[in-house]
């Protein structure tokens, strides 16, 4: 049976990554009660209880091999000492290389059935993946040194995920295909067994005319090497014009806009090559030439040997590198709803794969209001509102005139009285809100009414099964 859920009592938490070269298992427990300064219910104290040695994420015929993932969650779930019915929220992540697989999605759904309502299941969401590795690894130093804005490069096998961000909060993400798995190796040596797509066009742009069973000559490996490291100082630097060509435009698959800012930004890394970066740095010994079975040992050397991606190296150094995305999914993914809901169904959760329609002020006219629903009824399965308040939640006769106009929109369009329709709201004034909308239950329309849920920018939100009037939630689709 799902466990109740009192405020400040310990819940778990899991988090799956499936990547380009290695998987990876977190169990957390944290505790539910409200933060000391703004009231707000959220996830405190978290404790990892439990870190899954990575293995090779399994792949079989050019597919992810999906019994083999199937007895891997069993080995972590079981070696963890937990059921998937004690969890009370979790997720898993599909990354890199892994997330190209035909199957990928078939994986995501797989681990949803395994460990019940997880709310994340995503693959190939670059965005997000770029938040969480940020939040995972440098969210405590960004808030530390607070007036430094912090560039995160997440280094994978196949995808280089970066986040910007200003005393722990995340300002920019962008997502490019840049890895250390892209050429793949016999270990011990460079005779390639294998290339991405990524990395045949990669060749092909650098002239190299050699495939699967050819070895790589130390020209040819550093001249790879090199366009690596330009493309990674290209993003650093704001350097739009690298990705304006056409080799730069088939590896940028989101953007890094960075903001103007006040001070320039520092570099860290996390990742699988992050962590070799560091190691390196830090003078310890890395494993032997290709160990496993790609470039990251010679990409993480060609890295410490340039200045200006190291520059912050030894100053900044975040924690939890090489897992950084399975920290940030486990532990900072989740938000935890107020318990002033109005939930007048709550068989209607858990909802998933809600996209966010609008993001609108609470003073909002009935007219937008409308517009918004009217644009979120093409979503059959249901569509989210994001009602900000930016700082100045309105008191009573606010909420009152803010629900009689979420009431006139909902008549105007009048959705089907079993159409999921939720508000997000950012102050505890949901039960009230959620009552004049629907004028008191006059009104049949399928209203959820989430609050105290802090702003994300994000395309869409996940909702987890109530427990005692407290939801989970989780966003994704990060812009």
């Amino acid at each position: 049976m799902p466990q109740a859920i009192a405020s400040g009592a310990p819940v778990l938490l899991l988090g799956l990554d499936f990547g380009s070269t290695t998987s990876s298992a977190l169990v957390a427990q944290a505790t539910i009660s409200s933060h000391c300064v703004t009231g707000r219910m959220a996830l405190q104290e978290p404790r990892v209880l439990y870190r899954g040695e990575p293995v090779f994420t399994p792949f079989r015929h050019g597919s992810i091999d999906l019994d083999t993932v199937r007895d891997l969650i069993a080995t972590w779930l079981g070696e963890a000492g937990v059921t998937a019915s004690e969890l009370f929220s979790g997720g898993v992540i599909i990354t890199g290389l892994a997330a190209q697989r035909h199957n990928a999605q078939a994986l995501a759904e797989l681990v949803g059935e395994l460990v019940g309502d997880a709310l994340v299941t995503r693959a190939d969401d670059g965005g997000l993946e770029s938040w969480l590795a940020f939040m995972g690894s440098c969210s405590a130093l960004s808030r530390f040194h607070a007036t430094q804005p912090l560039l995160n490069l997440d280094i994978g096998g196949g995808t280089t995920n970066t986040a910007l961000g200003l005393d722990g909060n995340v300002l920019a993400c962008g997502c490019h295909f840049i890895g250390a798995r892209h050429l793949q190796f016999e270990p011990g040596g460079y005779r390639l067994s294998g290339l991405s797509r990524f990395g045949e066009q990669l060749l092909r742009t650098l002239h190299i005319d050699s495939r699967p069973g050819d070895e790589l000559d130390r020209r040819q490996l550093d001249t790879v090497l090199d366009w690596n490291v330009q493309a990674l100082l290209a993003i650093v630097e704001g350097n739009g014009a690298f990705f304006a060509t056409a080799p730069g435009r088939q590896i940028e698959q989101i953007p890094l806009n960075l903001p103007a800012l006040a001070s320039t930004p520092a570099v860290a890394f996390s990742g699988g090559v992050g962590e070799l970066i560091y190691r390196h740095l830090d003078g310890q010994a890395l494993p032997g030439t290709t160990h496993y079975g790609d470039l990251g040992i010679d990409l993480a050397r060609a890295i410490a040997a340039t200045p200006r991606l190291i520059r912050d190296a030894h100053r900044l150094v975040p924690e939890n590198r090489g897992r950084a995305t399975v920290y940030g999914l486990t532990l900072h993914n989740t938000e935890i709803s107020g318990t002033t809901l109005f939930l007048p169904r709550p068989g209607a959760l858990p909802l998933k794969d809600l996209p966010i329609i609008a993001r609108l002020d609470t003073g909002a006219s009935q007219a937008q209001l409308a517009d918004a629903i009217a644009r979120a009824r093409s979503s059959p399965g249901g569509a989210c509102l994001q009602l900000l308040d930016n700082g100045n939640a309105p008191g009573l006769q606010g909420i009152r005139q803010l629900g009689a106009r979420l009431a006139g929109a909902i008549e105007q369009v009048a959705p089907g009285p079993d159409w999921p329709l939720v508000i997000l709201l950012e102050n505890n004034a949901g039960k009230a809100l959620g009552n004049y909308a629907t004028d008191w239950g006059r009104l049949t329309a399928n209203l959820l009414v989430i609050d105290e849920v802090r702003e994300r920018h994000a395309h869409y939100v996940n909702l987890g099964k109530p427990r005692q009037q407290i939801v989970p939630v989780a966003f994704y689709g990060v812009h």
